[in-house]
């Protein structure tokens, strides 16, 4: 499910944010950041604000300088949601499946492999964790997923992961609620043949981890950080 707080706090959108630059991924639009001679890339995935978001760059850099090479598709087509008004996001759902970009994502994936890049793991943001969680769901498209303030994930879906994977959760969030972050933990838990890492950050809302309300929870998103990539250290490797 999603809810209100995926269009709460929006981002000023700015094509020329970031240390990377643009070129084309598997046919689409992509932010690309970090050196090419790396053999380890991280596939991020935006939620519904696309990839133009200053912050959610920022974290691709960030993700950079720990030695990955990150590419961050346009899976929403140039077509970011653009409104706070929540009534509307059924409408852009319908015109931006998530079914949609996970099949967009093999093509950049193959593109990548075909660089050289022998490990790739693949962290999605709200509407993005859904098409991690796709991913996740098969043993040659990825080495490890995280999935951050999670939107449309399902207990289903992760009962089908397959490859070590994190969850970072929000204490309160709508579309994530701890009890069902907690029953996907439950879920991992039985499957001792995955590496899972499940966490669940106090006093922080959906969205935070790019989209912080507060000075408290730009220090939360830090920690969140920082988890996300000693998990990718360890997995995509």
């Amino acid at each position: 499910m999603s809810g209100p707080q995926c269009c709460s706090n929006p981002p000023t959108l700015n094509p020329s944010s970031g240390e990377g630059h643009v070129e084309k991924l598997g046919g689409l639009d992509s932010y690309v950041t970090g050196s090419p001679n790396s053999k380890l890339a991280v596939l991020l995935i935006s939620d519904i604000y696309g990839y133009e978001a200053p912050n959610f760059r920022k974290l691709a850099d960030k993700i950079a300088a720990a030695g990955f090479f990150v590419a961050v598709p346009d899976f929403v087509h140039g077509d970011p949601y653009d409104s706070e008004d929540f009534s509307r996001i059924g409408i852009w759902l319908n015109d931006h499946g998530t079914d949609n970009a996970f099949e967009e994502a093999k093509p950049v994936i193959e593109d990548l492999k075909s660089q050289g890049f022998s490990a790739i793991g693949a962290a999605g943001l709200c509407w993005g964790a859904k098409v991690v969680t796709e991913l996740a769901k098969f043993n040659n498209f990825i080495q490890a997923g995280a999935l951050l303030h999670p939107s449309l994930v399902t207990l289903d879906d992760i009962k089908e992961v397959k490859v070590s994977i994190a969850i970072l959760g929000a204490e309160f969030d709508q579309a994530s609620p701890p009890e069902l972050v907690k029953q996907f933990e439950k879920i991992l838990s039985a499957k001792p043949e995955i590496d899972s890492f499940v966490k669940i950050y106090p006093g922080v809302e959906h969205g935070w981890t790019i989209r912080p309300s507060d000075e408290a929870a730009r220090k939360t998103a830090e920690e969140s950080h920082n988890d996300l990539l000693e998990f990718f250290t360890k997995h995509v490797k």
